[in-house]
């Protein structure tokens, strides 16, 4: 799960880490009272949105301006302007694609005298089963850029989990920056709170992008991109409250309330599977006879009737579908369970595009069974190959 900037800038606070003061918006008539509260004389207003490069970001309406979705105001008047032009326009970053995102929500910031910027990190390394800390010069960049271009410029290390942060961990992140003196102390104790912050909250994934020094001396975060273990939200009610679905795509909002491991994709066939690897599998099989998977769905070994024919409406509600396959090798997960909540689903919501279904393993004639009695025009497969062939050839016959 992800959150925007300025919550996430509230979950760091009580951990001590420097930032900057600042008050979320989401109507333009606010931006004036938050200008005031913040004092200036300098401010920078924010795009709220679950993506990187806003700053570099373009937003599709003439009306908001050319100047992306992050500006800096110098009066209480452009804070206004800024927030009025930005607010429910849609902004087109490297991360959105180029159906770009709205913006919901402005984020009013004060304004930082800033002498450098860095890039710092941490993520689960799943390699080594560790957190580990990634940190460049190179702030205020895509760091995937920087990896492609100046690879020498990125520091990372991993965190013992038995030990935890050391002091020795602050240091290599200071001598890495360049920092001395005051500047390497306060990013020990960065280093220690940042650590303890991602390990208190089970985050996956924790962006410091830039942080500066300031002309002041100050070691200070300016943004904060944060990304949390949707497996363990259960013990972080306050992290789940801070989730907003208008940032997420409403067909994998839908699956994840059946317990559904739904991803949406930019192809043209539905694939219903179960067990992640079969659904890869599936995917690139498709792949390989010329045509595009519209989502991952894997129903997981221990669906039920009810679950089958949820996954089956979510597929159907897409509208970029113009084919479904369905795989399933029986295991735990029996084949004519899959039969029933495909009929079911069929005669509840219509079929409009071709269907393939393969089945095989546990109950597998019970469930060709169900299927050839149902009187529906579905295409049998007897195995993953042929069925890929025939989901491809139908749907090409169709357009």
């Amino acid at each position: 799960m992800n959150i925007h900037e300025y919550q996430a800038k509230a979950v760091l606070q009580p951990f001590g880490v420097s930032l900057s003061k600042g008050v979320a918006i989401l109507k333009a008539s606010d931006a004036e009272a938050a200008a005031k509260q913040l004092g200036g004389p300098i401010w920078v207003v924010k795009s709220q949105i679950h993506a990187g490069g806003r700053g570099k970001g373009k937003f599709k309406e003439a009306t908001a301006g050319d100047k992306g979705g992050v500006r800096l105001a110098k009066s209480v008047e452009e804070v206004k302007q800024y927030a009025a032009e930005m607010l429910g326009a849609t902004l087109v970053t490297i991360q959105t694609g180029p159906a770009g995102k709205q913006v919901n929500r402005l984020y009013i910031e004060d304004g930082s005298d800033i002498d450098k910027e860095f890039y710092l990190s941490l993520l689960v390394d799943r390699v080594t089963s560790r957190i580990s800390f990634v940190v460049s010069t190179e702030g205020g960049m895509n760091i995937e850029d920087v990896a492609h271009d100046s690879p020498e410029k990125i520091i990372s290390f991993s965190v013992d989990p038995a030990t935890g942060v050391m002091g020795h961990h602050g240091r290599t992140v200071a001598k890495a920056l360049g920092l001395s003196g005051d500047l390497a102390k306060q990013a020990e104790r960065l280093v220690a709170q940042l650590y303890s912050a991602f390990i208190s909250k089970d985050m996956e994934m924790l962006e410091i992008n830039p942080l500066v020094v300031t002309k002041q001396g100050e070691l200070k975060c300016l943004d904060a991109k944060m990304s949390f273990d949707g497996n363990a939200l259960y013990r972080h009610p306050d992290i789940a409250a801070l989730r907003d679905e208008t940032e997420e795509d409403a067909k994998e909002i839908e699956a994840s309330k059946y317990d559904l491991n739904y991803v949406t994709l930019d192809g043209t066939i539905g694939c219903m599977v179960n067990g992640a690897g079969l659904a890869m599998a599936t995917m690139d099989i498709i792949k390989l006879y010329g045509m595009t998977p519209a989502n991952f769905l894997d129903v997981g070994g221990g669906a039920n009737k009810e679950k089958v024919t949820a996954a089956f409406k979510i597929i159907t509600a897409d509208p970029n579908v113009k084919g479904i396959l369905i795989n399933i090798f029986g295991g735990i997960m029996k084949c004519d369970i899959i039969a029933e909540g495909v009929v079911a689903a069929v005669k509840d919501v219509g079929l409009k595009v071709p269907l393939v279904v393969r089945l095989e393993g546990t109950n597998v004639d019970a469930g060709k069974k169900i299927i050839q009695e149902s009187g529906l025009n579905v295409l049998s497969a007897d195995d993953l190959d042929d069925a890929a062939q025939k989901i491809v050839k139908a749907v090409k016959e169709a357009a």
